[in-house]
């Protein structure tokens, strides 16, 4: 099964955009790969997930400011992120929907 590590996070100003990346140990062509976050003292939600072949869908709280897609040659998914908020900072993971293994994850804060 392939292996997924995360990077990209950072801190960044409100209204401000980064780009977070997933790559894959190997082939992530076979895998639905989603993106998650997780809040200081919060449980961990679903941001929205890419499939198999590609098709992308985003849950509520990610629709409107969020995007995920997916470069197979670089076995990379990336969750766009803009108009970002303070409430959006958190830790954000990638996952393959059939693993109950998660990463380290990267820091995303959010503030001025």
């Amino acid at each position: 099964q392939v292996q997924l590590e995360e990077s990209g996070g950072g801190l960044v100003q409100p209204g401000g955009s980064l780009r977070l990346s997933c790559v894959g140990s190997g082939d992530i062509s076979g895998y639905v790969i989603g993106w998650h976050r997780q809040a200081a003292g919060q449980e961990r939600e679903t941001d929205g997930f890419i499939t198999y072949s590609g098709h992308t869908h985003l849950y509520p709280s990610a629709k409107d400011r969020f995007d995920i897609s997916r470069d197979v040659a670089k076995r990379t998914v990336y969750l766009e992120m803009n108009n970002l908020k303070p409430e959006t900072t958190a830790v954000y993971y990638c996952k393959l929907r059939d693993s109950h293994s998660w990463g380290r994850g990267t820091q995303v804060t959010v503030s001025e």
